[in-house]
C-alpha cells in the first residue's frame, strides 16, 4: 500500500532493476522474491499473473490499435471472467476520463500525456497488486505529470502497492512513502521520502 521510489541518474541500473523485477531479464546472481514467493527465473507472463505489472519506460502502447483495443491488450492473461474484466474498465475509464473520451481512437494519435495515461490503464487491466513504473513523466508536461502523479496517489488510497522509477526527484519525493537512491547498480542511501 505504499510508494516506493527508486531515483538516481542516467545508467544508475534502475531500469535495469525494473526489467529484472518483471521477468524481462535473467539475474546474473541473487534472486527475486515477490509475496513469499522466488520470481526470479519465472517467465513474464507467469509474474503478471502474479500481480506485478509494469508501465514501462517511453509508453510503448500499440500504436496502430484504438485506446480500447490496448486497454484489452492488458486483460489478455485474465482469466476471471467477462464481468470482472469490465468492472475494471469502468474502473480504468473513472480514474482516467480522458480514455473514454477516445477509446475508439488510434493509440498512436493520441499525446505524449496521453499515451502514459493509456499505459498505466493497459497495466491496471492485469489487475496488479504491485504497480512498477518506470520514468512515467518522462517528456510530459507539467501540467500531464502532475496529472500522473494525481492518478499515482489515488492508486495508493485504493491500497496498491507502487515501485515508482523516476528522475524528477523533488515529485517522486513529494508522493512516495520511501526512496532508494542508486548509484551504478548500488543502494546508496534509503529512508523516509
Amino acid at each position: 500500500g505504499e510508494i516506493v521510489t527508486l531515483i538516481g541518474a542516467n545508467g544508475a541500473g534502475k531500469t535495469t532493476t525494473m526489467h529484472a523485477i518483471s521477468g524481462l531479464l535473467k539475474l546474473q546472481s541473487g534472486e527475486i522474491d515477490y509475496c513469499g514467493q522466488t520470481i526470479s527465473k519465472m517467465e513474464a507472463h507467469k509474474i503478471i499473473r502474479l500481480g506485478l505489472a509494469q508501465v514501462p519506460e517511453g509508453r510503448r502502447v500499440f500504436s496502430g490499435l484504438t485506446v480500447q483495443q490496448n486497454l484489452q491488450m492488458g486483460a489478455y492473461t485474465r482469466r476471471d471472467g467477462k464481468e470482472a474484466i469490465q468492472n475494471d474498465f469502468d474502473m480504468v475509464f473513472d480514474l482516467l476520463p480522458r480514455l473514454k473520451e477516445r477509446r475508439n481512437q488510434p493509440a498512436g494519435t493520441l499525446s505524449g500525456g496521453e499515451q502514459q495515461m493509456l499505459a498505466m490503464g493497459r497495466a491496471l487491466m492485469c489487475k496488479p497488486k504491485m504497480l512498477l513504473l518506470d520514468e512515467p513523466s518522462m517528456g510530459l508536461s507539467p501540467l500531464m505529470t502532475q496529472q500522473v502523479f494525481d492518478v499515482l496517489l489515488a492508486l495508493k488510497k485504493q491500497g496498491m502497492t507502487i515501485l515508482l522509477v523516476e528522475q524528477n526527484a523533488y515529485e517522486a519525493l513529494t508522493i512516495s512513502d520511501r526512496a532508494y537512491i542508486m548509484e551504478t547498480g548500488n543502494i546508496t542511501l534509503e529512508g523516509r521520502s
